[in-house]
């Protein structure tokens, strides 16, 4: 039996974030092909992390910057270890390396972090974005952390174009899989069953805030033309910043974490995501569209989603037109009707599961048969690697004996 050992930047969180949803999608490709699976990770859980051990996933927390990480990976003995995201790889993977350097290392990067990162310079600055901002100190380390892996996975296709195409990274060490639907939903509420909009997004994701933001501006002019509507946003960890936008009497209403997001989705008539900046795929778009619930949102909310697809609702970037959809899309049953056609249809052309599950484990199997040549063919990755041996790890054993 093989052994995959996935080192967490965070234990998975599924009801608060995508990262968390994304994360039991890989465990249960791995498992389908009979992987053993332990998940290490050293933050703390919390009262909503996912309790890995009723999947039969192994669990152990771990230090930073300590060497009995060193002893733990070495008695585990993984065929496999993927990194969530390049941050958790810079801190362990010069440790797998010297302690199981024949484990397959794959980095699952979640979504690039330098893209969002340079896309939220250009929002703050309110200006359009250039290509220098993409050449940032997260951009270098991120770009190397992907050339020390065997293999990276990317969520959305514009972001394979832009690793591929901009920055001329190999594709042989790159592999697109996206968010995976088991099912569409079509057994769901009716238009006129439905009432007022919804926003949903973790609080602690800075793009998330900002469409609330958003959202704040535009909901007057909504609200304007409907006023029975009510806007409920919800999201896990509201700040307290959050909690003053709540105003019952303008129906915009902070509602928090939701226990069920299916059950919100089967309540509200359109989803209402205004994203200004951020990257990979929008979690709460994906599953707007396997629960039917259509949705107006930016160009920036549905890029990667839809390819050459009608979208599920409206895509605007412009505020005045953004209302406009808005009303359009609460008010007119024939085409909401259509376009929640359109999302069932993106999610069967683009994210089902049997599109991309045997394909991948194909892949993973093969860079294994062919390690050493594969790694030999990326050579760039080696140099990395032993610039990384002699920086990064001489760096963490200094912080292990400053702790000591």
């Amino acid at each position: 039996m093989n052994h995959l050992v996935i080192i967490g930047a965070v234990w998975p969180e599924p009801n608060s974030t995508a990262a968390g949803n994304r994360m039991l999608q890989l465990i249960a490709l791995f498992q389908k092909q009979d992987y053993e699976i332990t998940f290490l990770c050293s933050a703390m859980p919390s009262d909503f992390s996912f309790d890995l051990s009723t999947i039969s996933v192994n669990t152990q927390t771990i230090q930073l910057n300590n060497s009995s990480f060193d002893i733990i990976i070495k008695e585990l003995n993984p065929d496999v270890v993927l990194f969530d995201r390049f941050m958790i790889e810079e801190q362990y993977g010069w440790r797998v390396i010297e302690q199981c350097p024949n484990a397959l290392r794959i980095l699952d990067t979640e979504d690039l972090h330098f893209l969002r990162k340079a896309r939220e310079v250009a929002f703050k600055q309110n200006r359009e974005l250039v290509f220098e901002d993409y050449i940032s100190d997260v951009f270098k380390r991120e770009i190397a952390s992907i050339y020390r892996c065997d293999l990276t996975l990317l969520i959305s296709e514009y972001e394979m174009q832009l690793a591929a195409e901009s920055f001329k990274i190999d594709a042989s060490i790159l592999y697109y899989l996206p968010f995976l639907s088991e099912e569409i939903n079509i057994n769901v509420p009716k238009f006129e069953e439905r009432n007022h909009f919804i926003s949903i997004g973790n609080f602690l994701h800075e793009p998330n805030w900002q469409t609330v933001l958003q959202l704040k501006k535009q909901w007057k002019s909504i609200k304007k033309q409907l006023p029975e509507a009510e806007l409920h946003v919800y999201g896990a960890y509201v700040s307290e910043k959050a909690k003053q936008l709540h105003n019952e009497k303008e129906g915009f209403l902070i509602k928090g974490r939701a226990k069920s997001v299916a059950d919100v989705y089967a309540k509200a008539k359109v989803l209402l995501a205004p994203i200004p900046y951020g990257a990979g795929l929008k979690g709460k778009l994906f599953e707007a569209m396997q629960l039917g619930l259509p949705s107006v949102t930016t160009k920036m909310g549905a890029e990667g989603m839809n390819g050459v697809l009608d979208w599920n609702g409206f895509i605007t970037s412009d505020e005045n037109e953004f209302v406009e959809k808005a009303v359009e899309l609460y008010t007119n049953k024939s085409i909401w009707k259509t376009v929640q056609k359109n999302g069932y249809e993106i999610i069967e052309k683009r994210f089902k599961k049997e599109l991309f599950a045997s394909d991948f484990i194909t892949k993973v199997a093969h860079i294994q048969e062919h390690l050493k040549t594969h790694r030999n063919q990326n050579f760039l990755g080696q140099i990395l690697q032993h610039q990384n041996l002699q920086s990064t790890k001489y760096m963490s054993k200094w912080i292990e004996a400053k702790n000591s």
